[in-house]
């Protein structure tokens, strides 16, 4: 039930107020006094209310009201309300019904003051000190709990008053030690002023509409609102009624997010030891251990964060153990289920039990394991461990759904972070500056100098940007290479256990082993999946395992068995000796892409020499499964030299003459390939010029400014696009899409194609298609052409 807390803080409390402090001063300036006159006339408003139990409550609490004048106005001497304590408890139904006070952390307090009269146990416990003040929160100083308070009293007084009511008062959160658990937690405070009056003392200061406009603009200038109402015009007497809302869920996740999407935050130990703190508040667990593993998808491995930083308390310990280690298992085992793994108590878990070991050495007794997820990538996992059985189990995964994204964006941006930094290394040491721009560079370093031939030991490169610069882009994809390199992946799998198969086969017919059959068995159940499809670390596991367990039995075999040599040494003459693995789809897929992207960026590379001599340009070139190029010219880039649009115009032409012949060129060369792979070839067009910075982090150019972003965007989508209503690739094999966003834009390139058609290099003809609405893009179009083959 509600107590009734009179001691010596409250009477301290309640005391008359000083007079009220200068403008500037953190202190609350009104006059207050505790009052129970809006709770009595709250009540004597339903004496006659429809409800006939609360209307005989109602008038009960008059007639008692009535003999208890102690209780009437301003109560200077708080031992009345200890006096009649039962009655207190009657009237106080009104605020605190009784179905709530065990649950409700609520309390009354005199008005805008930092003690209460009358709270449920929760507020005690979460709020109030020894001494039943209520405590400062760990989040706020004293001077800014004031200022909110001195806030809101000024916003019930202009209500009250002058009957102009401003927006309620942005929430507060109030972060308090939770002594139990060693702790603390975040509360929403709600301030409920219902039984506040507010009492003009003398005459009321005058405000005109626009000095109500001009407060209601400079709410939080305490200055301006004690010029224009002098606190000593005003006392408030009666009570508020603070209401607290646990809200510390959804503070730590906010807290994490904008932590765990910070650069460097996996950087140093220190800022993972507060996000420990923080996840040891989400569970309510002060001895949690929070650990964070990079898995490296090209790798296969788990890598450090960089500098030589690991996160990990389980991996750090695990990471050089055998292939067939129990954390091998456990985490292929996280691959295949995509699910945490709850570990409520490690001892009696259904884990291997050389990780059962590990893990209890680290002092681990109940534990989480989640993937970090990243698109279709792994990036890493999620470690929570806690030295106590029974801390972490099922019902904690709802909470771990909520942070694990978080984690993984982190773990993803990091390896960016730690790619991007790579590259500007190789740039720094390996690549020379463009010759095209090398005078800017020239200009800015000389620029650089002088300002430190002057004293400024300070002075830093000044930024390199060329604006107004027209931007060109043009790629060359390999159709479906995701697809043809799984297939090609598959067959060597399954060629690989076939042979291996065949060996064991043969081996059964002069040896009477049992592992014999349990490596068959192995081996025809791969074989089955295999044939139905290939997953995510099938293709570690099966080279690990036969490298394992099958092969070196082979060697034995092979000494032993004289008769199994020569099947024995066929299984070994298709095992590439320096990888050890089957390698001959794969090989064909990557002779055949490396053909492709060879072909096309040497034509691109023999092409781009005589572009250059057209007008200087900044160009780009890329390899992947495909090429794709950019290209900046301005007159920004180049140096004493005038512009004019038709070398843009002549670039433009080119560009489309290069993209006919990359089509003709990969269409000859797919017959001579081991994999016989198509190629698509797309354009976009950008008819407005933009603006291009050099980033120094990276030492690469970049497009500069919001607005100019999105032409990235759109040029690292559009090679998904699709027709509208039709859903069919916009890119297609033998055809040459170009994608615009404005009808102008593609006015010049129908020019364009109108004159390579009548050259015979275009067959007759134009698609004019809408594409889908791609991620964040939509209204997009484009023209599609079919390019004259032979």
């Amino acid at each position: 039930m509600p107590t009734s807390a009179l001691d010596a803080a409250a009477t301290a409390l309640l005391a008359p107020p000083a007079a009220a402090p200068a403008p500037g001063d953190p202190a609350f300036p009104f006059a207050t006094a505790l009052s129970l006159e809006p709770l009595l006339a709250y009540w004597q408003a339903r004496e006659a209310d429809p409800n006939p139990g609360l209307a005989l409550l109602a008038r009960a609490i008059a007639r008692q009201a009535a003999r208890t004048p102690g209780l009437r106005g301003p109560l200077a001497d708080p031992a009345v309300l200890e006096k009649e304590h039962d009655f207190l408890e009657t009237i106080m139904l009104a605020v605190f019904p009784t179905a709530t006070v065990g649950s409700a952390i609520s309390g009354a307090i005199p008005p805008f003051r930092r003690t209460s009269f009358y709270y449920t146990p929760r507020f005690a416990e979460v709020l109030l000190n020894r001494e039943r003040t209520i405590k400062q929160p760990l989040n706020l100083d004293q001077a800014s709990t004031e200022a909110y308070m001195t806030r809101m009293a000024y916003q019930l007084i202009l209500h009250r008053v002058y009957g102009v009511e401003l927006p309620a008062a942005g929430a507060i959160i109030f972060t308090v030690p939770d002594y139990r658990i060693g702790l603390y937690r975040h509360y929403g405070v709600g301030i409920d002023s219902s039984f506040v009056q507010v009492r003009v003392v003398g005459e009321a200061p005058v405000l005109t509409p626009a000095q109500c406009e001009q407060l209601g603009h400079q709410r939080h200038d305490l200055a301006v609102w004690r010029e224009l109402l002098p606190p000593a015009h005003f006392v408030l007497e009666g009570f508020n009624v603070l209401q607290l809302v646990d809200v510390t869920d959804q503070e730590v996740l906010s807290e994490l997010k904008y932590d765990l999407l910070e650069r460097d935050v996996l950087q140093a130990a220190d800022r993972l030891e507060q996000i420990q703190e923080k996840l040891r508040v989400l569970f309510s667990r002060p001895a949690l251990q929070l650990g964070i593993a990079a898995y490296d998808e090209k790798k296969k491995a788990f890598v450090d964060f960089g500098r030589k930083i690991n996160h990990s308390f389980l991996t750090k310990q695990v990471q050089h153990s055998r292939p067939d280690s129990g954390f091998r298992q456990i985490y292929d085992r996280l691959l295949r289920e995509r699910r945490p793994l709850v570990l409520s108590d490690v001892a009696r878990a259904d884990i291997p039990p050389d990780l059962r070991a590990q893990v209890l050495e680290l002092g681990i007794r109940s534990a989480i394991l989640a993937l970090l997820p990243y698109g279709g990538d792994t990036v890493g996992l999620l470690e929570i461990g806690s030295p106590n059985a029974g801390d972490l189990d099922e019902f904690d995964l709802e909470k771990v759904a909520q942070f694990v994204p978080l984690f993984a964006v982190a773990v993803k941006r990091n390896a960016e972070d730690l790619q991007t930094r790579i590259q500007a290394l190789m740039q720094e040491q390996f690549t020379p500056i463009h010759p095209t721009l090398e005078w800017r560079f020239v200009d800015a370093a000389r620029h650089l100098l002088a300002r430190q031939d002057e004293g400024q030991r300070g002075a830093e490169m000044e930024a390199i940007v060329f604006e107004d610069v027209y931007p060109l882009h043009g790629s060359c994809d390999i159709r479906g290479s995701s697809t043809a390199r799984n297939e090609a992946i598959q067959g060597d799998l399954i060629e690989h256990l076939t042979l291996a198969h065949r060996v064991l086969k043969k081996a059964a017919e002069f040896r009477q082993l049992p592992i014999l059959d349990e490596l068959k068995f192995y081996v025809n159940k791969h074989l089955r999946r295999l044939r139905q499809g290939i997953t995510s670390g099938d293709e570690l596991s099966i080279y690990e395992s036969l490298r394992r367990e099958v092969e070196p039995l082979f060697e034995y075999l092979a000494q032993h068995t004289p008769a199994l040599r020569p099947v024995i040494t066929a299984y070994w003459a298709n095992i590439d000796p320096r990888l050890g693995i089957l390698y001959k789809r794969r090989q064909a897929f990557e002779r055949s892409v490396t053909a492709i992207n060879d072909a096309v960026g040497a034509f691109l590379d023999e092409e781009e020499a005589k572009a250059q001599a057209m007008f200087p340009h900044y160009f780009q070139r890329f390899k992947s499964d495909g090429v794709e190029f950019n290209i900046y010219v301005g007159e920004a880039l180049v140096q004493d030299r005038p512009f004019d649009r038709v070398f843009l115009k002549n670039l433009r032409l080119w560009q489309l003459l290069t993209m006919v012949e990359i089509t003709r060129r990969t269409h000859a060369l797919a017959p001579t390939l081991p994999v016989p792979l198509e190629t698509t070839q797309l354009i976009y067009i950008h008819g407005q010029p933009l603006s291009i910075r050099f980033r120094q982090d990276e030492r690469q150019f970049d497009v500069d400014g919001a607005y100019n972003i999105r032409y990235e965007i759109i040029k690292k989508r559009i090679d998904k696009a699709t027709v509208l209503g039709t859903g069919e690739r916009l890119t297609q094999p033998g055809r040459l899409a170009l994608v615009y966003a404005q009808t102008r834009e593609a006015t010049e390139y129908r020019e364009y194609i109108d004159y390579l058609q009548d050259r015979g290099l275009l067959e007759p003809g134009v698609e004019e298609l809408e594409l889908e609405e791609l991620q964040g893009v939509k209204g997009l179009l484009a023209l599609r052409v079919q390019v004259k083959i032979n």
